[in-house]
C-alpha cells in the first residue's frame, strides 16, 4: 500500500501540483521576533452568506473564517503545498480505495475528541440532498453518492476511532489533495442536531475558536482567539483575529491608512495606482489562484439554445479586457485566456476557441445580428454585483462597451451587500447576468471546472449542463497521470469556450497591504493572508 505523506515524501500528483506554485506567495520581509503573542490582529472580511457550517459555505467571507477555526485532514501552506494536519497518513494502492489514519489525541475547542466519526458523520450530512448543502457536490466521487435521492455514502467505513476508509466510484489520484477544503472538515458530536444553530456559534478544531457567544456581530464583525486544544502546525502566533465587515473596500482602505486596520487583502480600485507607492514593502501585489467572470443564467430570455450561444459570444467580444485591466486595475489583473489560473499546473493559453475572449466588435455585431434573426432582442442587458466589493468600475466599463458595440441598453445592477447578492443568486431569484469568480479550494485544474460547471454542481450558479463536458471531466478525474489528466481538462475547457456558461474576464492578483505594527505577513497562493503567522508589536 502506498502511503501519501503529504508535505514530505509526496505522491506524484501532489508533488507536481505543489511545485508549480512555489514562489507564488511573498514574504513580508519582517522579522520573526518581537511580536506580542497576546496582540489581536484586525483584518477585513465580509458577512458570511450562511451560518458557518462547513458543507454549506462556498463563498470567501465565510471560507476565511472556517479555515481559521477548523483543521482538516490536510492544510495548504503559503505556496499551495499540502501538509498533513489532522491526518497521520492517507494510504492507497489503487487511487480508489483510501485508508485515512488520524493523529492521536486531536480535540475540538470544547475538549471533545476528534474521531473518525467526526469526519464520516459530517461528510454523510453534507452529501444528503435533503440537507441542501452548497458543497454536496464535493462528495460526488465517493461510492453511494446520488443526485436522484437521499443516499448514504456507502464508500465511507469507520474502522476505529482513529481510522476510516474511503472508496471512490473510480480511481482519482488527486483525491487526497482535495481534503484541505472546508467541505471535508470534521464536526463535533451533536453539531448536526440543529445545524443552523450550530453554525451561529461553531465549535471547531483549528488554530482559532470564536471568542465567546457574542463573537459574531452580524454585518459588523467576528472575533476569534487562539484555540488551546489545537496541536497542529498552524498554532496562532498572536492573540486572535478580528474580522471586520466593511460596507465598502474604500472604507477598509481608509482604516488601514489611519492605523485602524492591520491587514487588508483587497485594495479598492481607487487606490490601485497609489497603494504600492504609499505602503512600499508593506504592499502586496502577487499572482493568486483567482479567476473572475460574469455568468448569464441559462434560463434568461434570449440566452438559451443557439440564440443564447451567439449572444454570449457577442457579449464576450464586445469589451476590451486588456484595456480594462490596464486602465481600471492598473496591472493588478491579467486578461483571461481560459477558465482556470496561470498559477495552477496544467494551465494553457493556447486552447481552441479562446479567440472568443478577444475584443472583436465587428464579429460581435455579426453574431448579435445572427441571434436577432432567430429571435429579435428586447429589453436591456444588466450585470448584478455587490456594491460593497468594489466592482462598479469594471461593471460600468463592460456594460458601456456592450452598449456601444451592440447598440442595446446595458447597465449594472448593484446590491448593497455581498450576502444579499449571493442570496438572490443561490435562490435563483436574480433576473440578470451577475458577477462570478472562483478562489481555488485546492491547487488543481479540476477545482476550477467541476464545482462550477458540472451538471448539478454546488457552485453551478448558471445551471449549465453539458453531457460532453461532464464526460471529459469524469475522464480527466479518473486519469492517474497528471499530465494526461490536464490535457483532458483542457479539452473540457474547449467545450466551455464554445458554450460560455460564464464569460471569463481576468485573473486577479492579490492586491493588499498591511500596517506598520504587524510583521510576518504572508499572502497565500489563494490570496488569503496566513493569519496564524502574523505578529504585532
Amino acid at each position: 500500500m502506498r502511503t501519501i505523506k503529504i508535505g514530505s515524501a509526496l505522491g506524484g500528483l501532489v508533488l507536481t501540483t505543489a511545485l508549480v506554485l512555489t514562489g507564488c506567495a511573498t514574504d513580508s520581509g519582517g522579522t520573526t521576533g518581537g511580536g506580542d503573542s497576546s496582540a489581536v490582529i484586525t483584518v477585513n472580511g465580509s458577512e458570511p452568506q450562511n451560518p458557518l457550517v462547513p458543507t454549506n459555505t462556498n463563498e470567501t467571507g465565510g471560507g476565511k473564517i472556517l479555515d481559521a477555526i477548523f483543521a482538516g485532514l490536510v492544510y495548504y501552506d503559503a505556496e499551495g503545498a499540502p501538509h498533513n494536519d489532522v491526518a497521520e497518513s492517507i494510504e492507497t494502492d489503487d487511487s480508489q480505495n483510501y485508508t485515512i489514519t488520524l493523529k492521536a489525541d486531536q480535540k475540538f475547542s470544547d475538549g471533545t475528541p476528534v474521531t473518525s466519526a467526526s469526519f464520516v458523520d459530517a461528510w454523510q450530512y453534507g452529501a444528503l440532498l435533503s440537507n441542501e448543502q452548497l458543497s454536496s457536490y464535493f462528495f460526488e466521487s465517493i461510492e453511494g453518492f446520488s443526485y436522484d435521492e437521499d443516499s448514504e455514502l456507502s464508500g465511507l467505513k469507520i474502522v476505529d476511532d482513529n481510522s476510516f476508509t474511503v472508496k471512490l466510484k473510480q480511481p482519482e489520484s488527486d483525491f487526497p489533495l482535495r481534503l484541505g477544503y472546508s467541505a471535508f472538515f470534521p464536526l463535533p458530536e451533536g453539531a448536526l442536531d440543529d445545524a443552523a444553530a450550530y453554525g451561529e456559534n461553531p465549535i471547531g478544531n483549528g488554530p482559532y475558536m470564536l471568542d465567546g457567544d457574542s463573537a459574531w456581530k452580524h454585518d459588523v464583525s467576528l472575533k476569534v482567539i487562539p484555540n488551546p486544544e489545537y496541536k497542529g502546525d498552524r498554532v496562532a502566533q498572536n492573540g486572535g483575529v478580528d474580522f471586520i465587515f466593511y460596507a465598502t473596500q474604500d472604507a477598509a482602505y481608509a482604516d488601514l491608512q489611519g492605523g485602524n486596520l492591520d491587514v487588508l487583502d483587497s485594495v479598492p480600485d481607487s487606490a490601485f495606482a497609489s497603494f504600492e507607492g504609499e505602503f512600499g514593502d508593506r504592499a502586496i501585489n502577487q499572482p493568486a489562484a483567482i479567476f473572475q467572470s460574469f455568468t448569464i443564467p441559462q434560463g434568461l430570455p434570449h440566452f438559451s439554445g443557439e440564440e443564447g450561444e451567439l449572444r454570449r459570444a457577442a457579449i464576450s467580444m464586445s469589451f476590451d479586457r486588456q484595456q480594462i485591466t490596464d486602465v481600471i486595475f492598473e496591472g493588478t489583473r491579467t486578461p483571461a485566456t481560459d477558465f482556470t489560473s496561470p498559477v495552477i499546473d496544467g494551465y494553457s493559453d493556447k486552447l481552441d476557441g479562446a479567440d472568443v475572449l478577444q475584443y472583436n466588435p465587428d464579429e460581435a455585431v455579426k453574431l448579435w445580428a445572427a441571434a436577432d434573426a432567430i429571435s429579435p432582442w428586447d429589453g436591456s442587458f444588466q450585470i448584478g454585483y455587490n456594491a460593497d466589493g468594489g466592482h462598479q468600475g469594471w461593471v460600468d466599463a463592460i456594460t458601456n462597451s456592450v452598449k456601444n458595440t451592440l447598440g442595446i441598453e446595458a447597465s449594472g445592477n448593484p446590491y448593497p451587500t455581498f450576502a444579499a447578492f449571493r442570496t438572490d443568486v443561490t435562490d435563483r431569484t436574480i433576473t440578470t447576468a451577475f458577477r462570478t469568480g472562483w478562489q481555488a479550494d485546492y491547487p488543481a485544474l479540476y477545482n476550477f471546472l467541476g464545482p462550477i460547471y458540472a451538471t448539478s454542481a454546488g457552485s453551478n450558479d448558471g445551471d449549465y449542463s453539458s453531457s460532453e463536458f461532464d464526460a471529459l471531466l469524469k475522464e480527466g478525474a479518473g486519469e492517474p497521470d497528471i499530465d494526461k489528466a490536464n490535457a483532458i481538462f483542457q479539452k473540457a475547457q474547449e467545450v466551455l469556450l464554445k458554450d460560455l456558461p460564464a464569460i471569463p474576464m481576468w485573473y486577479s492578483n492579490v492586491s493588499g497591504a498591511y500596517g506598520a505594527d504587524v510583521e510576518n505577513v504572508k499572502f497565500g497562493w489563494n490570496s488569503v493572508p496566513i493569519y496564524n503567522e502574523i505578529t504585532k508589536q
